[in-house]
């Protein structure tokens, strides 16, 4: 069965870090991009960064590009979020997914259940 666990989430003032950790079982982490989206209250989900199977493609969204960093162990089937600079306005479930494939921003296959993240003023 295909897994995907989010940890690390939980509350940061502003200008404050968290690493968020996801987690893979099975056969999902081979040769899979792995994602990760957020989703605030009233809002749509929205792509946040994605990686490639071996790390070399990676792509953000314009509203964290230069403060958060995605990375992944495939030794460990586990993939990361760095958060630097946290902002009120990036307070929201964050969510991993994955595909095979290259990364892209939309349409994936396989997603974890979240973690949350809030950034207090």
């Amino acid at each position: 069965q295909v897994q995907l666990v989010e940890s690390g989430g939980g509350l940061v003032q502003a200008g404050g870090s968290l690493r968020l950790s996801c987690a893979a079982s099975g056969r999902i982490f081979v040769g899979y991009s792995m994602a990760w989206f957020r989703q605030a209250p009233g809002r749509e989900r929205e792509f946040v960064g994605a990686i490639s199977w071996n790390g070399k493609m990676i792509i953000y969204a314009d509203s964290v590009k230069g403060r958060f960093t995605i990375s992944r162990d495939n030794a460990k089937n586990t993939v990361y979020l760095q958060m630097n600079s946290l902002k009120p306005e990036d307070t929201a479930v964050y969510l991993c997914a994955a595909r095979e494939g290259l990364p892209g921003r939309l349409y994936y296959d396989y997603w974890g259940r979240g973690t949350q993240v809030t950034v207090s003023s």
